[in-house]
């Protein structure tokens, strides 16, 4: 593990120092709710960074990419998604979703068997559906708590929670722990832009906010919540006060 992820433990400690930080503020902020956002403008400019990459690389590829054709461009998701199912599988278990895990392991074996390694989706034929679990739901799960919002470089998005679980979620992903070197990084690449083609709808919807970093950040928290509850998320866990409070006379960062 360490000479594949050298800076594994580090990483960890940062976060883990950000998250407990985080915690800590919301104690007696509890009464107003705690800020999501605590980290705002080292996250704006993070954001602005991604942006100016995203718009002169991950955009351009993700156009080039999307001119494949759909049935070759839907069994590489297949074979992608395939290859980090395990994190799902475990961490059905480690939530207690005995049943779904169950069924999560035979779609697994299914898929990676009849369906050539994943690239067929036969498992969806049988009446298997595909679930969605992580280590930062299962730290959720488990009281721990989601965490700050950060934006991290190139890959957008995150709460401390969900940084560490997918850290933690690389050592059992077949598509970091499988390959080896060169191999490797053509698969995370192909896995970027895959992942980036399939937002690619939302690019004019963003844009029109008034303030695109905000709806990003309002959305993906709201996305957290909603895979954290499976759907079934609280009336006041849905719409926390401040998460969106004054929003509408918010002014962007230049």
């Amino acid at each position: 593990m360490k000479a594949r992820w050298p800076l594994w433990r580090v990483t960890c400690a940062v976060i883990g120092i950000a998250l407990l930080g985080g915690c800590a503020a919301s104690g007696p902020q509890r009464a107003e709710g705690p800020n999501p956002d605590p980290l705002e403008p080292m996250n704006r400019a993070i954001y602005r960074f991604n942006d100016v990459v995203d718009r002169y690389v991950g955009k351009p590829v993700a156009r080039a990419y999307g001119k494949t054709p759909v049935p070759v461009r839907t069994g590489i998701g297949n074979f992608l998604d395939n290859l980090r199912y395990p994190i799902t599988i475990v961490n059905d278990f480690l939530q207690g979703k005995v049943r779904q895990g169950g069924a999560d392991l035979l779609r697994f074996t299914v898929n990676s068997t009849i369906g050539l390694l994943g690239v067929l989706d036969p498992a969806a034929k049988a009446g298997l559906r595909e679930n969605d679990e992580d280590f930062g739901q299962t730290f959720a799960v488990w009281g721990l708590g989601d965490g700050p919002y950060l934006v991290i470089p190139i890959f957008g998005p995150y709460t401390a929670g969900s940084v560490i679980g997918d850290l933690a979620g690389t050592q059992i992903s077949l598509l970091t722990q499988g390959p080896k070197g060169k191999t490797a990084i053509a698969l995370w690449a192909l896995y970027l832009v895959d992942k980036r083609h399939g937002v690619l709808d939302f690019d004019e919807q963003i844009q029109q906010a008034f303030d695109p970093y905000l709806f990003i950040r309002d959305a993906y928290l709201q996305n957290r919540r909603y895979k954290i509850y499976d759907g079934n998320v609280p009336d006041d866990e849905l719409y926390p006060e401040d998460d969106f409070a004054d929003e509408a006379d918010a002014e962007p960062a230049p």
